[in-house]
């Protein structure tokens, strides 16, 4: 099922704010009590949310978030993040673009370019190109992981490292303020640092709430990276930390 209206933008409260009260949000949105007690239920079941005496908080854990249940978090800022991604890219050159909920939203961005070479290891974004102007769509090989569409493992790494390309974009689940690129599955890492090193030039697309996150498996350095596509001005040592490789920090929707 998905979410409602009301209990994105009570997700949303919680990511910004950190804590929420059922009263307080009664109030807010003008329903009863027992109607926000079954939104907030409905939240931590997903685990979106931590419940806690009276309301909810934000969740810091090192465990996931289904697939499905990521692509209708901050939606409206990865469709920014996929066009200001998609903007650094021209038409006629060969990409590869990895398994996320942000870089299929990169992939609907670039889907009016024309020419392309696509690589990925994302049936979803494979897909998502059926149709368009794209030159040639190649498939990583392997197996198929159900859940999320995704193809990973040894013969998806060996794969990839058939090919060289213009551009590399992934995501990340988790952004740590040292410069750490992070994510949850070392066979999904070992996929990505496979593309970045078959790439030459590397893109990063996360929005914000990944700095809120902890992952324990580490991808590669921000300033492995030529861009970071990002929502909001990152904390100040991972700012400087990019700096020092002169890695280039975009925020979406800003000149």
């Amino acid at each position: 099922m998905e979410l409602t209206d009301r209990q994105m933008n009570i997700l949303a409260e919680i990511r910004s704010d950190g804590r929420v009260e059922v009263d307080g949000l009664a109030d807010s949105f003008s329903v009863t009590t027992q109607t926000i007690r079954r939104d907030l239920a409905q939240l931590c079941d997903r685990g979106l949310a931590a419940r806690t005496h009276g309301g909810a908080k934000r969740l810091l854990s090192v465990s996931n978030v289904g697939y499905e249940d990521r692509r209708r978090i901050q939606i409206d800022v990865k469709e920014r993040l996929g066009i200001c991604a998609a903007s650094l890219i021209p038409s006629d050159c060969s990409i590869t673009l990895n398994i996320g909920t942000t870089t299929e939203q990169v992939a609907y961005a670039l889907s009016e370019h024309s020419d392309l070479v696509v690589l990925s290891n994302n049936v979803n974004i494979i897909t998502a190109f059926m149709g368009s102007k794209m030159k040639e769509l190649i498939l990583v090989g392997g197996s198929v992981r159900q859940s999320d569409g995704a193809i990973v493992g040894a013969d998806a790494v060996e794969f990839i490292s058939r090919y060289k390309v213009d551009y590399a974009v992934i995501g990340a689940s988790a952004l740590d303020s040292d410069g750490a690129i992070l994510d949850f599955d070392t066979r999904e890492v070992s996929v990505a640092r496979a593309i970045l090193k078959n790439a030459r030039t590397k893109i990063l697309v996360c929005d914000s709430t990944k700095f809120e996150k902890s992952a324990p498996v580490r991808i590669c350095h921000v300033g492995d990276l030529d861009y970071f596509v990002t929502d909001v001005k990152p904390p100040d040592s991972f700012v400087a930390a990019a700096g020092l490789e002169d890695t280039k920090i975009l925020l979406a929707d800003r000149p």
